[in-house]
């Protein structure tokens, strides 16, 4: 078992998809960058089916938006929709919405949509492997990212010791 990479899963299911004729539907970024996204891997990947794309507000969509999104996600019929929204944001998003959206596969890839849009440059490959990109991110972008890994990382990491040492136990449903 080794570790799946958001951005390489990303670009392994769309070659895939050249042939399978999956069709992706792109939800997330900032303003523009999930077509921006679409266009480029319409680039690398011709023969890819993109269903859409929709770019969030950065708030709760309101139920008129969750409407318009669920009957763009029925018409277009994605196979895959790919989440490309903040942690544990989009991980709260596809929980909710998995079950009532129209769709066979979601998978929330975070920063991918920002990489493969040419918006944002990748950590190097060593300091991915080493599992050093959150620095190179965090060095990247200290004023969005630092509250966030300062306030999230020790907390998960107590979780985690909390749970080792048999002082918590987490349900898994």
């Amino acid at each position: 078992m080794r570790r799946v990479y958001g951005p390489d899963l990303m670009l392994d299911l769309c070659k895939w998809s050249e042939k399978s004729g999956a069709r992706h539907f792109f939800y997330g970024g900032a303003d523009g960058v999930a077509y921006l996204l679409a266009q480029k891997m319409k680039v690398k990947f011709p023969k890819m089916e993109i269903a859409g794309t929709f770019t969030p507000p950065f708030r709760a969509l309101s139920d008129g938006e969750f409407r318009d999104l669920r009957r763009t996600i029925s018409n277009t019929q994605p196979d895959i929709l790919w989440v490309g929204l903040s942690t544990p944001k989009q991980e709260k998003f596809m929980a909710e919405l998995l079950p009532k959206l129209d769709v066979t596969l979601m998978i929330g890839v975070g920063a991918a949509f920002d990489f493969h849009s040419g918006r944002m440059r990748q950590a190097p490959r060593w300091m991915q492997r080493s599992g050093l990109e959150w620095f190179y991110r965090l060095c990247s972008e200290p004023r969005r990212l630092a509250k966030r890994y300062f306030k999230n990382n020790p907390l998960f990491a107590l979780k985690i010791a909390g749970q080792l040492c048999g002082l918590k136990k987490y349900p898994l449903d």
